[in-house]
């Protein structure tokens, strides 16, 4: 078979994303389906469902990531990877993370059916944790595996109720016997929604990342004192909130001091005793610091840092801050990405060079294996919330890609 005219059946995709679609279904069509949750288990065991009907060597790790396999006629070689996550945000979308996953899926179930020769093992993947929502910091499974992160670390992390994440993983089942720890891989490729405007505002279909941006993570923790409201005069309060808050601000407006790609989120805030007529005497929120420039990252924060403490100081409060997750900025593999820019024009589109500004599981591998991504639209360039959305056209064009990346890859000596 001319492998140049295969193409992937967009029906079965799109039947495999509204069936996974169903769990942890959210009333305005999204999703909720966070990391080791009974929602997470059962989108797992349909996935290893799938797998085991088109006769994959399945294997299941101790951080609960699942492969899925496909032998070639020189299976002592190096695989080839691709895949995604299952987990989602909370009310998140139906498109993120799931449609790398079932992508992947779909190119083993094309090769199987069309008795396709390959030289390489190809291998489908769903990582742990990628959102890290749940259980932070994100794409912890991905990080263990390639080596950058500690078992030990990743299994005492604890969700808001304090249960353990080795805990949850033992009780949905996926505590797998097999190690998480890499192996050689000749080529990953990663499918995804882009989860941002750009694609559907130059009206192109695929996107080729040259790589993800820097991801910073930090908690910050503020201890004020807590008091009654009605007779607290406001020069003796020591007000928790009101320091966090100007740390909020400060951090939103970091951007426009410094300039070029960098972006500034806090996204959680907790405040104790979140009482209407208690003064806060307590309060934490999560910074995430993003860039292409690691350098441009850094000079913010040197910049930032100390101005949280001189506001705390200013309230008379105690500031603790934590980094909690640091990833350098991950260019890909210049081979891949052009086997990847080349398909797209092979199948007829007209792809742009881009860069992603989300976290993936590709930056962790991206560290020990050639690694490429492949990006579609999202509709109005909304991702992480439940109207997210991709047609399915889209869906299929970015499949199809993948199918021809993959099979270049698999038949490389």
């Amino acid at each position: 078979m001319d492998v140049a005219n295969l193409r992937i059946n967009g029906n079965r995709l799109q039947q495999s994303l509204e069936e996974m679609a169903k769990i942890g279904a959210t009333s305005r069509g999204g999703v909720t389906r966070l990391a080791l949750s009974d929602e997470d288990k059962q989108a797992r065991d349909l996935f290893v469902k799938w797998l085991k009907e088109i006769d994959c060597e399945i294997t299941i790790d101790d951080m609960g990531s699942i492969f899925g396999t496909l032998p070639g006629s020189e299976n002592n070689l190096p695989s080839v990877m691709s895949g995604s996550h299952i987990d989602s945000q909370p009310r998140g979308g139906r498109f993120d993370g799931i449609l790398g996953v079932m992508g992947a899926l779909e190119i083993l179930r094309t090769i199987r059916e069309n008795n396709i020769q390959i030289n390489r093992p190809v291998t489908a993947v769903a990582w742990t944790n990628e959102e890290g929502t749940r259980f932070s910091p994100a794409m912890i499974a991905s990080g263990v595996w390639a080596g950058s992160l500690k078992k030990d670390y990743a299994y005492n992390r604890t969700d808001p109720d304090g249960k353990r994440f080795e805990g949850e993983l033992i009780r949905i089942g996926y505590k797998g016997p097999s190690p998480a720890k890499r192996w050689p891989v000749h080529a990953y490729y990663e499918y995804h929604i882009e989860q941002g405007p750009v694609l559907e505002s130059k009206n192109r279909i695929i996107g080729v990342p040259k790589g993800i941006v820097n991801l910073n993570w930090y908690d910050i923790y503020i201890e004020g004192e807590s008091n009654q409201a009605g007779p607290t005069p406001m020069v003796n309060r020591h007000d928790s909130l009101v320091a966090a808050s100007e740390m909020i601000i400060a951090a939103n407006e970091i951007p426009n001091k410094f300039g070029g790609d960098l972006v500034t989120t806090v996204g959680r805030i907790d405040n104790e005793p979140n009482s209407v007529n208690i003064i806060p005497g307590q309060t934490h929120f999560t910074f995430d610091i993003r860039s292409w420039n690691d350098g441009l990252t850094q000079r913010a924060l040197d910049n930032l840092l100390p101005l949280f403490k001189d506001i705390a100081d200013k309230r008379g409060c105690i500031v603790r801050i934590e980094e909690t997750w640091r990833v350098k900025h991950s260019p890909f593999d210049p081979k891949l990405v052009r086997i990847v820019n080349d398909s797209a024009i092979k199948l007829g589109f007209d792809p742009l060079e881009m860069t992603s500004g989300a976290g993936h599981d590709a930056a962790y591998i991206n560290q020990v294996a050639p690694t490429a991504m492949i990006f579609v639209p999202s509709i109005g360039g909304r991702s992480h919330v439940e109207i997210e959305n991709t047609t399915w056209e889209d869906c299929k064009a970015g499949a199809d890609v993948l199918l021809q990346c993959m099979l270049q890859s698999a038949n490389e000596a």
